[in-house]
């Protein structure tokens, strides 16, 4: 019995450790015969291949015989079968043939082996055959025999050509079961005379070649091309199959008929697809894997095209072998007791049941009963003990069972592992074993102080003493216990209920387009004490599938994703994702249709010909996975056509294989047909041969008819030109047709051309005319038409416009005439045309800038279509003069024109004023500076300014100005702290303009910095800051002392905030100094800072090559500065004209009059040297300025006129700064971020070197 309580895997452990063995020796035990190897049912083709096995345990070690046919065969004790020396036997093969049976025997009884058939074959030749040969014509059926020798083993067929390359199958050619090689259609390609079948057999290990076939295909004269269908295989309306239950079978349907056929399955009076079935070889073969009983029935092959359909029906029977449904096993037994062999099997038909002991068919114990198939044994004794057989039979096959009754007596034992853990995964089936031994059989039963697991419903003991458990939960897991009743034997088992394997996305049913990736998903939940390695696997079709280390088509990522890459047809399929654990599997199953473009439409065939149409019919395409929709027919024309290009006919739905298409005369033509589906539009089918029809007259004539504008007294007659292909035939013109409108009695007029234009001359001014245009070709005329009225050329008009007035309204204004005559147009009035000059300002306010010479006019010319004597114009100025006049035209030209007439536009409210500045007096007042508008459209009478602080809220305050002429005013009492919005707009009597809008606020009064940064030298410092935002610029001075007090306080020159920058020099190596910032006897700045100390190092700045180069050049440009003034002393030696010529801008470079000295007159040649060989002074002044100025960082070295230096060098090569250096006039308030200034400092050439070293 078993019991069940709980307790820890820890326990368990050490329990185990000290638990005693409790395995039985098998050695001391005897055992009957049980056949662990059966001998195999074989096809011999040669005596090396006969071999029959035989194997069996037992102890002691069982002997053995065989029997072939029911009698004795070959030597007792050999479990080996060969035939051995049959070199000089060419026939002892064939004795050799028939059915055994292996018996294995010891003191305890006798075990028998499966019943075995041996067929022997000699290997498989070719007789000598003669040479077929077959002629066909185009379209007919074909078959080519292979018929290889006859085998028990049947051999797999291949037809190749004389190079071993296999023949190309498709619908309409394919192998068939048979071997035969099958043609729906022949084509003038498949001509060929080596067409091979190849046998292999397998078993024989022989692949016997054919002789070549020849087939040759004739091209066919007959209008009768096409066939209806019919089928090679089967032959006639209906055939009956039997297949064995999970065996294979093919259902093979192959027709033939022009275009090729179109094969479908379907379960007989139904149109449900079938899916239990595979459908192979291009529609021609439907193959079930692995039959089953649900698959009989009645199944149908539709074979259709164009031109009909057959159908063959299939009946299909499913049988069965036997198979075991209970099998008897094999147990020991005490004296006394009674023993049940239970036997049952199945199969189509019934199997019968038969019981043999020992190999013996007599059963003649009267304490034998047989009962269902069950043998029962009653008080079995010890000579009860024997190998019972028990054989089930039906005409597929045969099936045997042993199974001993050993009667004996063994003291009881447990054979199971002590303290064994089990796993189990909820909602499955736990199985803890307790395999005891004895005879009589041992009773397993519980302790006494436990619980019965028996007590719950879900766990059950099996015979064996084993505890079942369904349907596992996480209540069972625990301790158990097995003991068996009346002696001290027990073991403890643990069982741990795991949490059950889902999945939990599982793959889906996808469709994905060929040649792209494709994913399946699958990732699950599994219990953490489970191995997580390597646990999702994927199947296709059932077959495992394999990631390649060559490729990687296959790729599962590590959240158990399958990736497909470059998917092709032949990836659509059903894929299973399983979640394989140690104690579960978990499947999910999900499918990939790869769809893709359709193939070509195949076999595009004509027929039904005409002189104005033809029948085209093709094969469906393959639709690859997706439905075709649709089909597009288009069509190429040779003859008419400049650039050759198809085009669209006919688009029809996927059910039509066949449509008429309508032709023109005197055309070749081509056909091809695409087929379309969702993903896109397939390959064009082949192109048809060359089509021709016969020429004949047109069918139409020229549209759009017409005059076209010309001279006085000249017809000109157009029309649109015909297509090419509607010109139906050679030698194409065109007749052309004219007579005077409105006189029946003048003839018509034709000629006959090439093309238009047609040309009349002396056809009158503006005169109507009927006019028409015939098409003709070598066949005849082309259909007539209706005339047409045309005109000749037209001439100027001859009057113009009367009553020109205007009505004024603002920019706008209304001008209205009386129209012309219209005899006097001489031609079609195409409207009038609106000549308006202007604008002219009126005399009053403009700005004192604009000179009332430059006001321009300007002409701008209006168009009004059609017989009308009114129109608006638009968009013209205030305050401006116009004038206009007005005209009639025609397709000629303008009429004369009208009396000019003037008129003048209103005052306007002014433009915007062209800008607003500031100008900060004081840190409560600013200046507002403006200039007048562009446009004052009027009388400017005064200017309004309003202005608001920017934050919070406050009112608008408003200031008006009555002078017109104002460009500036004055606001006082401004908050400091605060911004303002300005707005300012001009006046006129119209009102208010538009207004500009400025931000700005006052500045504050400057203070000097309050951080400045340094940077040491070894005799100076570099000091920098950041002037305050909105502060005026002011002047400070920097204070600095050694701080040892040897010297006192030096002061600096005065510094201007805005220079950002200023350099102290002069300073001792390596000394500490206070520096500080004092103004008005505040301190602003204070800091302390130490020069470095003077370094002997490698570097180039110490070399002595370096200090001569740069004492050269300090020589150089002295003497070149010597020389320069040297020359300007000279004043009247050069001309006053050349050193115009070579002065740079005069504002930034300012000369005085008495620089120049006195001036003579110079003569030509003088001139023309000064002038080709400038003067040194004036290169010599630019180059130093360029490169001494630019190597101290912006310094201007100043000179007197005897070159010696000034002393002082000025901080602004491009002039100073707004209010000058020093000065502390306000910068803009627009913005009053202040904008960097160039560094300016005092110094020395003998500093710039220091700085350089």
């Amino acid at each position: 019995m078993i019991t069940q309580n709980n307790y820890s895997e820890n326990t368990v452990e050490s329990e185990k450790q000290n638990s005693p063995s409790k395995t039985l020796n098998p050695e001391l035990i005897k055992q009957p015969p049980v056949i662990v190897t059966q001998p195999e049912s074989m096809t011999a083709f040669n005596p090396d291949d006969f071999i029959l096995s035989c194997e069996a345990s037992g102890s002691p070690p069982p002997s053995y015989r065989w029997e072939k046919d029911g009698t004795q065969f070959g030597k007792l004790e050999d479990p080996l079968i060969q035939i051995l020396n049959s070199t000089n036997q060419p026939d002892v093969l064939n004795s050799y043939q028939g059915q055994y049976r292996c018996y294995a025997s010891n003191e305890l009884g006798t075990a028998v082996s499966n019943l075995v058939t041996v067929i022997t074959e000699k290997t498989p030749t070719l007789p000598k055959g003669k040479r077929e040969s077959h002629q066909k014509e185009e379209g007919e059926h074909a078959v080519l025999h292979c018929n290889p020798p006859a085998s028990s083993k049947p051999p797999t067929i291949y037809w190749m050509d004389k190079r071993l390359m296999h023949i190309t199958q498709s619908d309409r050619v394919i192998t068939g079961l048979d071997g035969n090689l099958y043609f729906a259609n022949v084509i003038s390609k498949d001509s060929r005379d080596d067409y091979i079948c190849h046998a292999q057999y397998m078993e024989a290990r022989t692949i016997l070649p054919k002789d070549p076939i020849r087939l040759t295909v004739n091209p066919t004269n007959s209008l009768m091309k096409n066939r209806k269908p019919h089928l090679h295989k089967p032959s006639g309306s209906q055939s009956s199959y039997v297949a064995l239950k999970n065996r294979s079978i093919i259902l093979e349907c192959i027709p033939w008929g022009l275009p090729t056929p179109t094969v479908e399955w379907r379960l007989k009076g139904s149109n449900r697809v079938i899916t239990q079935a595979n459908v192979q070889k291009y529609g021609r073969w439907l193959e079930f894997d692995n039959i089953s009983e649900s698959d009989d029935g009645e199944y149908e092959c539709i074979a259709s095209n164009a031109f009909g359909e057959v159908k063959h029906t299939y009946t299909l029977t499913v049988e069965a072998a036997p198979t075991w449904t209970k099998e008897p096993k094999s147990l020991l037994y005490a004296r006394g007791e009674t023993v049940k062999l239970d036997c049952q099997a199945e199969g189509i038909p019934t199997p019968v049941v038969t019981w043999t002991m020992n190999g013996h068919s007599e059963l003649n114990d009267p304490g034998l009963t047989l009962q269902g198939g069950a043998l029962i044994l009653t008080n079995v004794q010890y000579s009860d003990t024997a190998v019972y057989q028990c054989e089930a039979v039906n005409k597929h096959g045969r099936i045997l069972a042993n199974a001993y009754v050993y009667v004996i007596e063994l003291p009881p034992q447990i054979l199971t592992e002590d303290y064994k853990i089990y796993r189990v995964v909820e909602g499955k089936r736990g199985h803890l074993e307790c395999s005891s031994f004895g005879s009589p059989r041992p009773t397993i039963e519980l302790d006494e102080n436990l619980e019965p697991a028996q007590a719950n419903a879900r766990m059950y003991q099996l015979t064996d003493g084993a505890l079942q458990i369904t349907n596992a939960s996480r209540e069972d897991s625990g301790r158990y216990t097995c003991s068996v009743h009346n002696s001290n034997q027990s073991i403890s088992a643990q069982l741990d209920v795991l949490n059950r394997t889902t999945i939990v996305s599982p793959p889906k049913d996808i469709r994905a387009i060929r040649g792209q990736p494709a994913t399946l998903t699958c990732s699950a939940r599994i219990d953490e004490r489970l191995a997580k390695a390597d646990l999702i696997h994927w199947r296709k079709n059932g077959d495992n599938i394999e990631e390649s280390p060559i490729d990687d088509k296959y790729t599962i990522t590590e959240d158990g994703s399958l990736i497909i890459t470059d998917i092709s047809s032949s990836d659509t399929g059903s894929y299973t994702c399983e979640v394989i654990t140690d104690l579960d599997v978990e499947k999910a199953t999900g499918s990939l249709t790869v769809v893709d473009k359709p193939g070509p439409p195949s076999d595009v065939m004509l027929s039904g010909k005409t002189d104005r149409s033809i029948t085209l019919s093709w094969t469906p395409a393959n639709e690859n996975n997706s439905p075709v929709f649709e089909y597009i027919i288009e069509m190429l024309e040779e003859r008419h056509s400049d650039i050759l290009t198809w085009e669209v006919v006919k688009r029809v739905g996927a059910d039509v294989t066949q449509v008429e298409v309508r032709l023109r005369p005197y055309g070749k033509y081509h056909f091809q047909v695409f087929a379309v589906n969702e993903i896109g539009k397939s390959e064009p089918s082949k192109y048809t041969e060359i089509l021709e029809t016969p020429p004949a007259a047109p069918d139409h004539y020229p549209k759009h008819v017409k005059s076209l504008p010309a001279d006085p007294d000249t017809l000109v007659i157009s029309w649109e030109e015909m297509d090419l292909r509607d010109y139906n035939g050679p030698d194409f013109k065109y007749r052309v047709f004219w007579r005077q409108s409105g006189d029946k009695g003048h003839h018509w007029q034709d000629s006959v051309v090439d093309g238009p234009p047609f040309v009349v001359k002396g056809a009158g001014t503006f005169t109507p005319f009927e006019i028409k245009v015939q098409a003709v070709n070598k066949i005849g005329q082309g259909p007539d038409s209706s005339p047409k009225i045309g005109h000749s050329g037209e001439d100027f008009p001859l009057d113009a416009p009367s009553d020109v007035s205007v009505e004024v309204n603002g920019t706008a204004v209304v001008v209205r005439w009386s129209p012309v005559r219209l005899e006097s147009v001489r031609g079609h009035l195409q409207g009038y045309k609106i000549h308006l000059k202007g604008p002219r300002k009126l005399r009053g306010h403009r700005r004192p800038d604009v000179n009332i010479e430059s006001e321009s006019e300007e002409n701008e010319v209006k168009t009004v279509h059609g017989n009308r004597n009114k129109e608006v114009m638009r968009g013209l100025q205030f305050f401006s003069e116009y004038s206009l006049k007005v005209t009639a035209f025609n397709n000629k030209g303008e009429s004369p024109h009208s009396k000019t007439h003037d008129f003048s536009t209103p005052e306007g409210v002014p433009g915007p004023p062209v800008f607003l500045d500031f100008e900060s007096p004081s840190e409560t007042e600013l200046v507002l500076h403006w200039r007048a508008p562009e446009k004052p459209n009027g009388h400017l009478t005064g200017y309004q300014i309003q202005y608001i602080v920017e934050e919070g809220a406050s009112e608008i305050k408003i200031e008006d100005i009555k002078d017109p002429t104002a460009t500036f005013f004055h606001l006082k009492n401004l908050n400091p702290d605060s911004q303002y919005h300005f707005y300012l707009r001009g006046r006129t009597i119209a009102g208010y303009g538009e207004q500009i809008t400025q931000r700005g606020a006052t500045l504050l009064d400057g203070v000097p910095p309050s951080n400045v940064s340094m940077v040491s030298g070894m005799t100076y410092l570099n000091l920098s800051w950041v002037p305050n935002e909105r502060h005026r610029n002011t002047l400070f001075n920097f204070h600095y002392l050694m701080k040892s007090g040897e010297e006192g306080w030096t002061i600096s020159d005065d510094v201007n905030t805005s220079q950002r920058f200023y350099q102290i020099q002069g300073l001792k190596t390596g000394t500490q100094y206070r520096l500080r910032i004092l103004l008005n006897n505040n301190t602003s700045w204070e800091d302390e800072a130490k020069t470095k100390l003077f370094a002997v190092g490698t570097g180039f700045a110490t070399e002595g090559w370096f200090i001569g180069l740069i004492s050269a050049i300090v020589l150089l440009l002295l003497v070149l500065l010597i020389l320069c003034f040297i020359k300007r002393g000279k004043g009247g030696k050069y001309s006053v004209k050349g050193k115009e010529e070579h002065q740079v801008d005069s504002e930034a470079r300012p000369m005085k009059d008495e620089t120049f000295g006195e001036y003579r007159s110079v003569s030509d040649n003088e001139e023309k040297r000064s002038g080709s060989q400038p003067s040194l002074c004036v290169e010599s002044k630019m180059g130093s300025d360029d490169s001494l100025a630019g190597y101290a960082d912006s310094v201007d070295i100043q000179y007197n006129e005897d070159g010696s230096f000034i002393g002082q060098y000025s901080g602004h090569r491009g002039g100073p700064a707004h209010g000058g250096q020093g000065s502390s006039g306000p910068t803009s308030p627009i913005n009053p971020t202040m904008p960097p200034s160039s560094i300016s400092f005092n110094n020395s050439v003998t500093g710039i070197l220091d700085q350089v070293i």
